[in-house]
């Protein structure tokens, strides 16, 4: 794969996270970044220990197929590696962010990546969907929807939640997060983040997820759901919640 003329995101927070597989105009991209915020690394360090977190306490739950919206890079502690023992579909809008996804993950029976897009469910190529998550809205599922909520509006995204809800079976848990409004004090970082991208206060998350339900750890910053010990100092940048998809 050439080094690509325009940085990713998905690209960038593999090299924030000590990744390899990044190239010169991504770090070109999180070196501005970053002199417009601060040190990224630690922030999206954390998000990513939330989504290990979370993807154990969904296999603790019984759960072994997993469906991953805006996967990006799935290796630095994706859901796969987290969780040796399920089958997990990756899924992206960007060719050539799922280009390089199906490279790493060539060799793998229990992981694949493909083309979806998180509003429209149906993009989801159905032999891949029965492949790495069978059983399918027939049984319980673990959703993966991280760094999405952001780039969504709120009608796109209660519609798009309600819709995940409706096709996943009973029992089914989703990892989501939020960001705050953490880069308001940060205009030129805010700037690069472009036009699509939308800050929420904390008190906006709840009634955006619509009839899922929080797990008693609530919609909290993500150094701060279930941590192993005394919670990383961070900036709450993100906060993160895992819920339910109850029976109606």
């Amino acid at each position: 794969m050439g080094e690509p003329d325009e940085p990713s995101t998905a690209r960038m927070i593999d090299h924030w996270l000590g990744g390899e597989h990044h190239f010169g105009v991504d770090v070109a991209a999180a070196t501005a970044f970053e002199q417009a915020y601060g040190p990224c690394a630690p922030v999206f360090a954390e998000l990513r220990a939330f989504l290990g977190r979370a993807v154990r306490a969904i296999v603790e739950q019984g759960v072994d197929g997993f469906l991953v919206f805006g996967a990006g890079v799935p290796t630095m502690g994706n859901v796969h590696e987290v969780a040796p023992e399920a089958t997990v579909l990756y899924t992206d809008v960007d060719p050539v962010t799922i280009r390089l996804g199906q490279r790493i993950l060539a060799g793998s029976d229990r992981a694949g990546y493909g083309y979806g897009d998180a509003t429209d469910i149906g993009t989801i190529d159905p032999a891949q969907l029965h492949r790495f998550v069978p059983g399918w809205g027939r049984r319980p599922v673990g959703v993966v929807f991280l760094g999405l909520a952001a780039f969504l509006d709120d009608d796109t995204l209660t519609r798009t939640l309600d819709e995940l809800y409706a096709a996943a079976a009973p029992g089914s848990l989703l990892a989501v997060d939020f960001d705050t409004e953490e880069l308001a004090a940060h205009p030129q970082a805010l700037a690069m983040m472009g036009p699509a991208f939308r800050m929420r206060p904390p008190t906006a998350f709840a009634p955006l997820l619509g009839r899922w339900t929080p797990t008693p750890d609530g919609i909290v910053p993500v150094s701060r759901w279930r941590p192993p010990g005394v919670p990383v100092d961070v900036p709450d940048a993100f906060y993160g919640v895992l819920a339910t998809r109850g029976t109606n």
